[in-house]
């Protein structure tokens, strides 16, 4: 224990009022809780501290300790519930990368959803990739694979079909992972877990099925998680997210999240610009000559729109 005393080390799991810190790339958990007064710092949040945040500990007797402080985070990607509650949830920090697992069925994942997760990548300064994953249940969807592939990629965004059951993209998958603390997020059931196990099958973790009458998943990852991964780098496991709501974000700040308008938008005439009904919308023109996607210029559109739901 003396060797971590004072240094620097990574929150590595989280359970409610437990967390367990290593220091990475050492991997020797220990199971701690908070100082009292740390808890009063971030009321705004469900947690103070997140998997993937840098803290001081004190050991303590029988192999526990106490978390003392709480270091700058380099990113986090937050949420807010899209319920009644106003409090929003830190899901990790400090992370090298995004992964958002998206499937077209089994279970099917709404496009706005996959939109909100990364404008908060963007405004968070969090790189995303995009896995398609269940590539051999697409079937009679394969077209609109396409079509997806298409609108991302056109975005900005490094789109990577996967599949647990053919090994489809997850040599992809694990060179991305390699040296990195990457956080692995989507809806339930588009099988996160799964694709873990595939990249590291000593992990074991638990996967679940597709309700047949819902088409829905069910949670399998109950706490927020890092596992190492025999390939190098680190993994994080979260809990299936059903909503995903915004934190915070102006109409005029909103489309600089849009890779594909940022790109174009410094041409508009007026300044801020909502890119809906002003003359000289550059994000408009570029949407007419097909530089951005009608979808996912929508998307942006229904954010503005639904404020007092997402926002």
């Amino acid at each position: 224990m003396e060797k971590i005393r004072n240094e620097k080390v990574t929150v590595v799991k989280h359970t409610g009022s437990h967390y367990w810190v290593s220091p990475l790339p050492l991997w020797e958990p220990v199971c701690c809780v908070i100082r009292g007064k740390i808890r009063t710092k971030e009321l705004y949040t469900t947690n103070p501290i997140a998997v993937g945040d840098l803290v001081d500990y004190q050991p303590q007797a029988e192999g526990y300790g106490v978390i003392t402080k709480i270091h700058p985070r380099k990113n986090y990607i937050i949420r807010k519930s899209v319920n009644l509650s106003r409090q929003a949830h830190i899901i990790a920090a400090n992370i090298d990368s995004a992964l958002l697992v998206f499937t077209l069925a089994f279970p099917e994942t709404m496009p706005a959803f996959a939109d909100r997760f990364l404008v908060t990548c963007e405004a968070y300064r969090v790189p995303a990739i995009i896995i398609l994953n269940k590539s051999d249940l697409m079937g009679h969807l394969r077209g609109e694979a396409e079509r997806f592939k298409e609108i991302y990629r056109g975005a900005g965004y490094r789109v990577i079909e996967t599949s647990a059951l053919t090994g489809e993209g997850l040599e992809e998958m694990r060179e991305l992972c390699r040296g990195k603390l990457s956080l692995i997020s989507g809806i339930s059931g588009t099988g996160k877990s799964s694709l873990i196990n595939c990249l590291d099958p000593s992990l074991n973790l638990r996967t679940g099925v597709i309700s047949d009458y819902h088409l829905q998943g069910k949670h399998t990852t109950t706490f927020y998680e890092i596992h190492p991964l025999k390939s190098g780098g680190y993994i994080i496991d979260t809990p299936g997210i059903r909503g995903f709501g915004l934190i915070e974000m102006a109409d005029e700040e909103l489309s600089h999240y849009f890779p594909e308008m940022l790109r174009v938008l410094r041409g508009c005439r007026f300044s801020p610009c909502t890119h809906t009904h002003e003359p000289g919308c550059a994000v408009k023109e570029a949407l007419n000559n097909g530089e951005i996607s009608p979808e996912r210029y929508n998307s942006y559109l229904g954010m503005l729109q639904e404020e007092t739901k997402y926002r």
